[in-house]
């Protein structure tokens, strides 16, 4: 199975980790091998993409630990948060040593020197050549910046720096990256945006293996609507039949947890409608995180409802008590929100990329296999893609007979999220509802997906099928007698 085109080799490094060390684990031989996997993968002495081959291992190495669900050093983190996913590798931080504000061979050295008089530090000198930065004067205030008029001087952020959406990165004493719990959502943009791959999530994966050998329970996987388009023209019947090869007992849609969310979502927002009060979703944990971290007076406003991945938890086990539950997705977040919050319901989440090592280090194909009925609706499926959730409430609110024009914030991306919530503080933003999507094109544009966003959409809403009435379906299954109350 090679789903993986056009990859970087960050991510090809990451997967052939995970593959290692899910094949160790199923073989039963991990913690006696793993330290020969960095061996294993960088053999001979030249350097296949460091400077050495001695710091190729110790990424390898710092990785695999991950990749068994340590901390990359334990050393460094000894007051880690035990919530908190994502992490610095600290001996892939390049401390990238970048002079944030740069002349370029665009300064023309003209008369009017007008970087020369914005600079309120003296830092800036003008010669024949161009002007000139001092760079321990220098307070990277950027009025320089601002003030040339050919656009010659330029700021540069570290990739980490800019691209985390709250801030949470800074730099130690050595410049090696280094993340604020207190401030980080655990959402993984900064995992996509280091160039080096310095930046990584703790894994599960070989807790869920070690459940799945030991036979001791059952182990049901619970897949995020999402999954359809991310192997390819492969359907969702075709990809359940691969986990269940792994040896889970049985794979259920998440898209059902999102026919119930909706269902008590709608309900919620007629009493707050009535109310007088705005509602924001509640199904993404980063979004969730940001409000709790970021805008905490605003937490009054969030759903009381849970996420469709621990509705369809419940469920499951309102059925089949006693069972192990494993939430398989494209978030990161969503290991911080089972690790965090709900840690005494959900036993593990993984992502798309671990179940592809997992299914990779078995040798298992996803290949054709009987259509089986769908269990969700077409608007829990959805919920994967930014807009979805609202869309959902409306229609529940539709068949139900009640006002279905809702007046809706769809954020599409934490840039949006961070912009809606700081109106919303300020009373400045007249909606019924804020659905929250900290990724890009929802969670299909997720941190720990296989597919580039373009092309799983495309086979998404092909297969985009499903039962029409959600409230039919809810009630037909049972769903609605479910506790769904965030706070239960």
């Amino acid at each position: 199975m090679d789903i993986m085109e056009n990859i970087t080799d960050i991510v090809q490094i990451k997967h052939e980790v995970l593959r290692r060390t899910a094949k160790h684990a199923f073989d039963g031989n991990l913690y006696e091998e793993y330290d020969k996997i960095p061996y294993e993968m960088i053999e001979g002495i030249k350097p296949q993409f460091r400077c050495c081959v001695y710091r190729e291992r110790e990424i390898v190495r710092q990785r695999v630990r991950m990749a068994m669900g340590k901390l990359p050093m334990d050393v460094l983190y000894t007051d880690a948060d035990s919530a908190q996913v994502v992490h610095v590798i600290p001996c892939a931080c390049e401390g990238c040593p970048i002079t944030k504000i740069t002349v370029t061979q665009n300064c023309q050295s003209c008369l009017a020197k007008k970087c020369v008089k914005a600079c309120p530090f003296g830092a800036i000198t003008s010669t024949p050549h161009g002007a000139v930065i001092d760079q321990s004067k220098c307070k990277k205030c950027g009025k320089c910046v601002a003030a040339c008029p050919y656009n010659a001087i330029v700021e540069i952020e570290r990739p980490c720096i800019k691209s985390c959406p709250v801030k949470a990165i800074n730099m130690d004493e050595n410049d090696i990256a280094t993340i604020d719990p207190q401030k980080c959502v655990n959402c993984g943009a900064c995992v996509v945006g280091c160039p080096f791959g310095a930046i990584s999530d703790v894994s599960m994966m070989v807790s869920v293996i070690d459940a799945l050998k030991k036979q001791d329970k059952e182990v049901v996987a619970m897949v995020a609507p999402a999954i359809e388009g991310q192997f390819g023209a492969a359907t969702l019947p075709q990809i359940k039949q691969a986990i269940r090869k792994l040896g889970f007992d049985d794979v259920y849609e998440v898209a059902l947890g999102a026919d119930m969310v909706a269902y008590n979502e709608a309900a919620e927002l007629s009493e707050r409608r009535a109310a007088g009060e705005p509602m924001t979703s509640s199904c993404c944990p980063a979004f969730v995180n940001l409000v709790h971290k970021h805008f905490p007076a605003l937490e009054k406003y969030v759903s009381t409802t849970v996420s469709p991945m621990v509705a369809v938890e419940r469920y499951i086990r309102s059925i089949r008590p006693g069972v192990v539950t494993v939430f398989i997705g494209p978030c990161i977040a969503k290991k911080n929100e089972v690790m965090g919050n709900y840690v005494d319901e959900i036993d593990y989440a993984i992502t798309f990329e671990e179940l592809y090592a997992m299914l990779c280090a078995q040798g298992i194909e996803v290949e054709e296999t009987e259509e089986a009925p769908e269990d969700a609706t077409r608007y829990g499926k959805g919920f994967a893609v930014s807009g979805g959730v609202t869309g959902a409430v409306a229609q529940v609110l539709s068949e139900r007979g009640e006002d279905a024009n809702v007046k809706a914030q769809k954020c599409n991306g934490a840039d949006e999220c961070r912009k809606a919530l700081m109106l919303l503080k300020a009373g400045k933003l007249p909606v019924d509802f804020v659905e929250g999507m900290f990724c890009v094109g929802g969670c299909m544009g997720g941190p720990a997906t296989l597919m580039e966003i373009q092309k799983s959409k495309k086979v998404f809403d092909t297969r985009l099928g499903g039962a029409e009435s959600v409230v039919e379906n809810v009630e037909s299954k049972g769903l609605d007698k479910a506790n769904v109350h965030r706070h239960a």
